[in-house]
């Protein structure tokens, strides 16, 4: 029997074509893009009114393609989302966050250069994508480049190459290519097992307004210090120095008091690719000890989605912990 998969095309570049002004979306991929894999699956597009290139997305825009993929997976087998590839790890983190009990496969792919474009990568990563779902995964995913990966803690990597995503602490799921079908799989255990009481959404509040600094040597701590009180942010995501340190500075430390006693939430995550904020060096004993969150190996995509939906549901920063606790980040 055919699984029958639901298509969410957002935009991005796999979709686009040459205009006056640039690559720009266009609705010409919906005809031709799965139609090699049409014997094997059933495939139900939903083109959305306007698509974006991914550098565009808004958090209406995760609350509208939420409100999509809820009312559609009742009636399929999973759902793949075709996404411009700058956002696509937020949006991937998002909603990995976001659908809670989730008991099927939700892929997110795209592309580096458009589907028609010599050379594409499209059909390779189309092909990744569209074999993932037999396997069955009570999760969200990226299929990119013949690999698999967890949402939680992707990244884009590279506008270069072919290898565009990469997931430092987690690693990759599985490995694809046409000869061998699937290879290398280390399939959580706990996706067989794994039991649902239903789909439950937390939905991000368009309202909720996340701000992320990154310490770099010299001014940047004394702006921060300065303009932490009237930052107008209801978190804050740090990107500190490697395992979340940062300068012992009185009036930085202060302020960062100052800012998490108000209730405000303090993210404080590594700048290291593959990083990890952790209490190993004395250095960082005083903004430890500041009321701030330690983020483990949280990256900024995840992060943006924590924090996203933390400010969202009202979290404090003991919920925030107990969820990277819950997402194997600390």
């Amino acid at each position: 029997m055919k699984q029958k998969i639901f298509v969410l095309y957002t935009g991005g570049t796999i979709g686009m074509t040459q205009s006056s002004e640039g690559l720009r979306p266009d609705t010409a991929l919906v005809g031709q893009a799965l139609a090699p894999f049409s014997n094997g699956m059933d495939f139900d597009w939903h083109v959305c009114g306007t698509l974006i290139d991914s550098s565009a997305v808004q958090l209406q825009n995760w609350c509208a393609w939420l409100d999509i993929i809820a009312a559609a997976l009742p009636q399929y087998d999973g759902v793949l989302v075709l996404h411009g590839t700058d956002t696509l790890a937020y949006t991937a983190n998002l909603f990995a966050l976001a659908l809670q009990g989730l008991d099927k496969p939700i892929v997110l792919t795209g592309s580096q250069w458009p589907y028609n474009a010599v050379g594409s990568d499209a059909p390779r990563n189309l092909a990744t994508a569209v074999a993932a779902f037999p396997l069955g995964l009570k999760q969200t995913l990226i299929a990119f480049d013949g690999k698999l990966y967890p949402a939680v803690g992707s990244s884009k990597v590279s506008t270069e190459t072919a290898s565009g995503f990469d997931n430092p602490h987690f690693g990759v799921i599985a490995e694809w290519d046409e000869t061998q079908g699937w290879y290398n799989l280390r399939i959580p255990s706990q996706d067989a097992a794994a039991v649902s009481d239903g789909l439950k959404i937390r939905y991000p509040d368009p309202q909720a307004k996340i701000a992320v600094r990154t310490l770099i040597p010299g001014f940047a701590v004394q702006e921060l210090a300065d303009g932490l009180g009237q930052l107008p942010a209801h978190a804050l995501i740090l990107q500190s120095y490697g395992h979340g340190n940062t300068p012992a500075d009185e009036g930085f430390i202060r302020a960062v008091q100052d800012f998490t006693q108000q209730g405000k939430l303090l993210l404080n995550i590594s700048q290291v690719r593959q990083g990890r904020t952790a209490a190993v060096y004395a250095q960082g004993n005083a903004f430890r000890n500041s009321g701030i969150i330690n983020g483990g190996k949280c990256n900024l995509e995840t992060a943006t989605a924590l924090m996203t939906l933390a400010v969202s549901e009202g979290w404090g920063a003991e919920d925030v912990h107990k969820e990277l606790v819950r997402l194997k980040l600390v």
